[in-house]
């Protein structure tokens, strides 16, 4: 397996794996989430391979056939009157294709992410789970991650 920066080659696949995120939200949460879509349109991919601030990552196996990725954006904190400056490597999005989970995929994102955020200079790595992603929950726990705060809702 090798992890690199994603090329305009990899984007058919990077929606198809979009794709299969976008369905477990759908299933969690249908309310929100629309069924057959998916989080990034081409034209919004293009865009993002080419930003810096926006970096994604990809796993790929040894034909350069692309089974998982990181899609990422690098978050400067400023001082403010309670809080300390601080840079973040914040994991937008980190998917493994369905048929290829269980084989450490994942975790080798993961700590090509962790590399790449102390490369940065970033004081964290951080991301969200949507409540209800249990799988998603105990992968991050199995990293390491632990929770900095809860999002709470009152749905009208």
């Amino acid at each position: 397996m090798i992890i690199r920066r994603a090329k305009a080659k990899d984007i058919d696949r990077m929606i198809d794996l979009l794709q299969q995120v976008l369905e477990i939200h759908a299933e969690i949460r249908p309310d929100i989430f629309i069924s057959g879509s998916t989080k990034y349109k081409r034209d919004e991919l293009v865009e993002m391979i080419q930003d810096e601030q926006k970096p994604i990552y990809v796993a790929t196996d040894d034909g350069d056939n692309l089974i998982g990725y990181a899609f990422c954006q690098i978050k400067d904190y400023p001082a403010s009157n309670n809080t300390h400056p601080f840079r973040s490597l914040y994991i937008d999005d980190l998917c493994v294709d369905e048929t290829c989970r269980g084989q450490h995929i994942g975790e080798a994102l993961f700590e090509h992410m962790k590399a790449e955020a102390k490369r940065l200079d970033c004081y964290e790595v951080g991301l969200n789970v949507w409540a209800g992603n249990t799988k998603a929950e105990k992968f991050y726990e199995k990293m390491g991650m632990k929770p900095r705060s809860t999002q709470m809702e009152y749905i009208i």
